[in-house]
């Protein structure tokens, strides 16, 4: 038997008022600690990219479609993850989500070639896409008043698996001088996860809805089809692109153009893990601040560190402080508030929609932001390459940011243009 979402809707509007529970915050912890093993996941093959590509003899821009195909995987797992979701219960989604993206990940180890590793790692992007999906859509119903920043702590938790996943991926590479371990531990690290939330994590929390009806969701759009969520797309858009070009490649930038050891870039990748620490932070800006200000001082910053990153300053230390920075704006305040306002563009009933559409506009870009920012390097060298993709691609986010129709959001009051 399937649970249907207007049952869902029925059951959440009859509890809402429902004070969330110390175990309810437990439960929502273990879902948050099982994004962050993906993100550890997600993480190990940029820092292992470089073996990959000596190992097999691959190109540069090749290796960067493989480091980031996986948000091909989570652009196309849109759709499916809806019609899912209206037929299926979040848990299940969300279950079904890991056990793709650990198989994938366990696949990739046992590789033969480009082709059949292309689709492992495409495939892990599928299994993310639904979790995240759900995830996001859990934290906005629980915390309809403060969106931006529920989306922040599982930004939060990225960061967890960011750090520990480079360091821990370094530390295994070293020791057994092979790639491919890292991908077998954390592939199965994400099986026993889903046994966790099994046993943990029950649907009364799971299946929670968003609260309707409040005076700030009536501001929100009724359907999907309007111009802030079409000028949200385009900022999605070009966060893949720049998110990604810098996720997918800028490990391969610094050991095969600074040559960096995989020991001191897994260290510099961790420290990025260290800015995203900031994503409660930067849904906090999002939540109490105009969304014009938050997304094009976010994308200002975005557009500036790209050019440094890739152009500035080669030493460990400044590399280390340009990639926190990186971190705390862009992935830290930009990525958590794109999510964010896209839920806040419309109502509360078109939440599970909002997020998908976040989800399939981002990391459809980010599956070509590594070929592309590759392709350019090999060309025309790194710094065109971060100028090209991140730096002229912020500034436009800025222009289509000035477009946005603010008060017809779901903004608390106070901030309502």
């Amino acid at each position: 038997m399937h649970t249907s979402t207007s049952a869902i809707s029925s059951a959440g509007d009859a509890h809402r008022e429902t004070p969330i529970t110390a175990l309810e915050i437990g439960m929502f912890l273990v879902l948050l600690a099982s994004y962050a093993l993906n993100a550890m996941d997600r993480q190990i093959f940029p820092l292992i990219a470089a073996d990959v590509r000596r190992e097999f003899g691959f190109g540069l821009a090749d290796t960067g479609l493989l480091s980031t195909i996986f948000t091909l995987g989570m652009a196309v797992a849109g759709v499916p993850t809806g019609y899912l979701l209206a037929r299926l219960s979040r848990k299940a989604v969300l279950q079904i989500g890991i056990a793709i993206f650990s198989a994938g990940t366990l696949l990739t180890a046992y590789s033969y070639g480009y082709a059949d590793m292309i689709l492992y790692r495409a495939a892990t992007g599928i299994g993310e896409a639904m979790q995240l999906t759900v995830v996001i859509a859990i934290a906005a119903s629980y915390f309809a008043r403060f969106r931006a920043t529920a989306v922040g702590s599982i930004n939060f938790s990225f960061g967890i698996g960011a750090i520990v996943g480079p360091l821990l991926g370094g530390h295994l590479i070293g020791v057994e001088r092979d790639w491919r371990l890292p991908l077998i531990a954390f592939g199965l690290a994400g099986f026993a996860a889903m046994v966790l939330i099994a046993v943990s994590v029950n649907k009364r929390m799971t299946e929670k809805m968003a609260v309707a009806g409040t005076r700030s969701d009536e501001r929100g759009a009724t359907t999907m089809w309007n111009r802030n969520t079409a000028l949200l797309t385009g900022m999605s858009i070009i966060g893949g692109l720049c998110i990604y070009g810098y996720l997918g490649m800028y490990p391969t930038f610094l050991r095969e153009h600074l040559h960096y050891t995989p020991a001191d870039t897994g260290r510099v990748m961790s420290i990025f893990g260290l800015g995203v620490f900031a994503s409660i932070f930067g849904g906090w800006l999002g939540d109490r601040f105009h969304p014009k200000i938050v997304l094009s001082l976010s994308f200002a910053g975005t557009g500036l560190l790209g050019f440094l990153l890739f152009s500035g300053p080669t030493g460990i230390g400044m590399q280390s402080a340009l990639s926190f920075a990186w971190g705390f704006v862009v992935s830290g305040v930009l990525y958590v508030n794109l999510a964010g306002y896209h839920i806040k563009a419309v109502r509360a009933a078109l939440t599970n929609r909002a997020t998908g559409v976040f989800v399939t506009t981002l990391y459809g870009a980010g599956a070509g932001a590594g070929f592309f920012i590759g392709g350019i390097a090999t060309r025309f060298g790194w710094s065109v390459a971060g100028l090209a993709q991140v730096t002229l691609l912020a500034g436009v986010g800025i222009l289509l940011t000035l477009l946005l129709q603010t008060d017809r959001m779901a903004l608390r009051a106070r901030k309502a243009s």
